[in-house]
């Protein structure tokens, strides 16, 4: 039940350019318990936020995350499908360790159940959400140089489920996967920055009204394919 976005531009732009957007994509997706951003650091790494609070009730990550200058974002907005999942260990982009890509997943991840156990026997889970467990066989399935689509497409093969699915790559391209039939993928502009948004859990192009009126270059990502934001 959650909603995220990645964001690209061919010049560094300002995060919190992006912060009225962020502000009704929480408030019309009925997010608000917690939020997170990845983005791409000047030095080349990946940078990451992760709060239990509402981004409209986080003032100091907003400041911090939102001076910073970058060419690549992700941001994430929590609405867990079980409000127990709640803890500061589910918040949500998750990291690579390895600091190959940053995750995140709106939806449902169904037969996590069934991967958890072995993931848990490693020492690798440290909280109750299903996407954690799908980044955790992200970890053990990526592939240098195999494309970033196939990998998604076939996580979600593994697990099932109604699953948009957003990653930020240690290159700094940004990739959004459509496998949520209740809450469309679109791509769109903003000014100078392109972005691949959810939309709200609306099936139409609500997101336009409430919460991008100004985009341009609108369009719908088809279910079971990725969109690549290239500069």
């Amino acid at each position: 039940m959650c909603e995220h976005f990645v964001a690209r531009a061919g010049e560094p732009f300002r995060v919190d350019e992006l912060w009225p957007l962020t502000e009704k994509l929480e408030r019309f997706g009925i997010a608000g318990f917690g939020w997170g951003a990845g983005w791409l650091e000047p030095d080349g790494r990946l940078g990451t936020y992760r709060a239990r609070a509402a981004f409209r009730d986080d003032p100091a990550g907003r400041e911090r995350v939102g001076a910073l200058e970058t060419t690549a974002l992700l941001v994430h907005l929590r609405r867990p499908s079980r409000l127990s999942w709640s803890r500061l260990s589910d918040a949500q982009p998750f990291a690579d360790p390895g600091g190959r890509f940053v995750f995140s997943h709106n939806g449902e991840l169904r037969e996590s159940r069934r991967w958890r156990p072995r993931f848990r026997a490693q020492g690798r889970i440290f909280g109750q959400a299903d996407t954690e467990v799908g980044q955790r066989w992200l970890e053990d399935n990526w592939r240098d140089g195999e494309p970033v689509g196939h990998v998604l497409a076939a996580l979600h093969d593994a697990f099932g489920g109604q699953a948009n699915l957003a990653l930020l790559a240690a290159d700094g391209t940004p990739h959004a996967y459509a496998g949520n039939s209740e809450n469309p993928l679109f791509t769109f502009r903003l000014g100078t920055v392109r972005l691949a948004s959810t939309g709200i859990y609306s099936l139409d192009r609500s997101l336009f009204r409430y919460v991008a009126p100004s985009a341009t270059d609108r369009r719908l990502v088809p279910l079971r394919s990725t969109v690549t934001l290239d500069g």
